[in-house]
């Protein structure tokens, strides 16, 4: 019974759901940064990457690439493979 002891899934779940938090707070702040630091200037004086301003070039479209290489490293390397049946958890 899974009463009887922690479960050990408890603990990957919660290490996994902060690195999924920390993932959201530096896709935050890169956008943040980035969309509120260039583009708070005057119009006239932005410049533009590939017919897009600097800011969501930069916020938007390298900071989606940016987080689809880094959430793709992350479950690589950091995330587990866990059961989720208890028959699993029994034989153990």
């Amino acid at each position: 019974m899974l009463t009887q002891h922690k479960d050990y899934r408890i603990k990957i779940a919660n290490r996994e759901a902060l690195i999924g938090i920390g993932l959201v707070l530096f896709n935050f702040i890169w956008w943040f940064g980035f969309a509120y630091g260039l583009g708070s200037g005057d119009i006239a004086g932005y410049d533009y990457i590939f017919g897009f301003p600097a800011w969501f070039f930069y916020s938007c479209i390298v900071g989606v690439l940016i987080m689809a290489v880094l959430v793709f490293i992350i479950v690589k390397k950091f995330f587990v493979e866990v059961p989720f049946d208890d028959e699993e958890l029994e034989k153990r």
